[in-house]
C-alpha cells in the first residue's frame, strides 16, 4: 500500500459542545497532481464519513499566490464537530505553484481556466476540480480513513460548480452536495453582477442536471454580486428541469458581500440548520 504522504504541519485537539473533541492539521496528499489540504477529523482511528471542501477560483496568477492555506477553517470545524473527517484540498496552481508567465515558457498546473467569455468552457472547469474529488476520496478509501459510500462534498464559488459537475457523474460514494454560491465567471473584471456568458452558464447547468441524481443543497445569497438571485434561480430552474435534483434556499443579504458567506464564523449559526436539516435527511 502506498504509504501515507500526511505532512502534520499542526493538530489542535478541541472540544466541541457535544463533547466531540476534533483535531486540525495539515496533509500532503499524494494525488496524481499532489496537493496540500487542510485536514480536520474526530480525535481517533476511524474511520470516518469523508467531507471533501472544495474552495473557490482566481484567474488571476498574483491573486492565487495570496491564497490561504486554510479556508473555511469555522465550517471544516464544524461539519468535523458531526464526526466526519473533514478534507479541504488547496488546488494546484494556487500558493508558491501559483506562477505563470507565458512569454517566458513558465506555466503553473492551474487547470480551471474557462477561456474567453466569448465561448466560456464551464464544463470542463468543473469536471476538472471534481476529477480531485474522485481522487481524493479514492486515496482515502485505500488508506481505510473513511467509511465507504458516506461522502459528502461541499463547495463554494467555483467550488460548489466542481460539485455540481461532479454530481453529473453519479459518483457511487458520495450521497449528498451542498453548494454555496456556486457558479462560474462572476464579476468580470472586478465588476459587481458582470457575468460572463450567463446563458451559457444556465446551458451548462442544464446538461449537468440531465445526468445528476446526487441528493443537492444549494445555498445563495441575496446580496451576492457574483451570482444574483436571478441568475441562480434560472440555474436551479435549468437544473431540476432537466432532471437533477436540487434544494434551492436563498438567504437574506449578509455583510457587504454574500459571496462569501461561508467564510464568516457569523453565518454558521443561519446555515447550520439547513445543512443539518439536509443531511439528517440523507441517512
Amino acid at each position: 500500500m502506498t504509504a501515507i504522504l500526511g505532512l502534520l504541519v499542526f493538530a489542535v485537539p478541541a472540544y466541541a459542545d457535544d463533547d466531540v473533541r476534533i483535531q486540525e492539521e495539515i496533509w500532503a496528499l499524494p494525488l496524481p497532481l499532489p496537493m496540500f489540504a487542510y485536514v480536520v477529523r474526530p480525535v481517533g482511528d476511524g474511520p470516518f464519513p469523508l467531507v471533501i471542501m472544495n474552495h473557490g477560483v482566481s484567474l488571476n496568477p498574483t491573486e492565487r499566490s495570496f491564497f490561504p492555506l486554510v479556508e473555511f477553517r469555522d465550517a471544516a470545524k464544524w461539519f468535523a464537530k458531526r464526526g466526519n473527517m473533514v478534507v479541504a484540498p488547496v488546488g494546484t496552481g494556487y500558493g508558491a505553484a501559483a506562477i505563470d508567465i507565458p512569454d517566458r515558457a513558465l506555466y503553473g498546473p492551474f487547470f480551471s481556466k474557462i477561456g474567453k467569455c466569448i465561448n466560456p468552457n464551464f464544463h470542463d472547469a468543473g469536471l476538472a476540480v471534481a476529477q480531485v474529488d474522485l481522487w481524493i476520496i479514492d486515496y482515502m478509501a485505500a488508506e481505510k480513513r473513511i467509511v465507504p459510500k458516506d461522502v459528502v462534498v461541499v463547495g463554494q464559488s467555483a467550488g460548489g460548480w466542481a460539485a455540481i459537475a461532479l454530481s453529473s457523474v453519479n459518483p457511487p460514494p458520495v450521497k449528498a452536495i451542498i453548494t454555496f454560491a456556486a457558479g462560474r465567471g462572476g464579476r468580470v473584471g472586478g465588476k459587481p453582477n458582470n457575468n460572463c456568458a450567463p446563458d451559457k452558464l444556465v446551458e451548462a447547468t442544464a446538461d449537468f442536471g440531465r445526468t445528476s441524481r446526487v441528493p443537492m443543497l444549494w445555498i445563495y445569497i441575496e446580496n451576492d454580486t457574483f451570482f444574483g438571485p436571478e441568475l441562480s434561480k434560472r440555474m436551479r430552474d435549468a437544473f431540476t428541469a432537466a432532471g437533477g435534483k436540487a434544494e434551492y434556499h436563498l438567504m437574506p443579504p449578509f455583510g457587504t458581500e454574500g459571496h462569501f458567506f461561508i467564510g464568516s464564523p457569523s453565518a454558521i449559526p443561519l446555515w447550520s440548520p439547513l445543512v443539518a436539516k439536509f443531511l439528517d435527511a440523507q441517512k
